[in-house]
């Protein structure tokens, strides 16, 4: 097996590992997302682009939402580098922080309502 195949099947199994036990926040967004069908837009949590893990993916309209908590202050440099190669893939990154969802989950919804509805890059 080749280390590209070796990798790609560690990201896999990692991305199911995480769908079956998101954190608290991921568990709440993923709940409303769900349930609120915002604008019957259909997501997937955990899924593997690029060679990275995206917490939620609206595959259809190209947005990927990333729930940040409090690690990815220290990682601000990588979290960076991923999105702009996301980016460059033509999708668009969200990124919501853990507090404003366990917070104030309308407004979590509301951003993600208007990157919805935000023009394609």
């Amino acid at each position: 097996m080749s280390h590209a195949t070796k990798r790609a099947a560690l990201l896999a199994s990692r991305a199911a590992t995480m769908r079956h036990d998101p954190s608290p926040p991921e568990a709440i967004l993923w709940a409303a997302l769900v349930s609120r069908k915002l604008d019957g837009v259909a997501f997937r949590r955990q899924v593997t682009i690029a060679g990275y893990i995206c917490d939620f993916v609206a595959a259809k309209c190209k947005l990927i939402v990333e729930v940040d908590g409090a690690h990815h202050q220290r990682q601000r440099a990588a979290d960076t580098r991923r999105d702009r190669k996301l980016q460059r893939l033509g999708y668009r990154v969200l990124r919501i922080e853990a507090q404003l969802v366990m917070r104030r989950l309308p407004e979590a919804l509301e951003r993600v309502r208007e990157a919805l509805d935000a023009p394609p890059l």
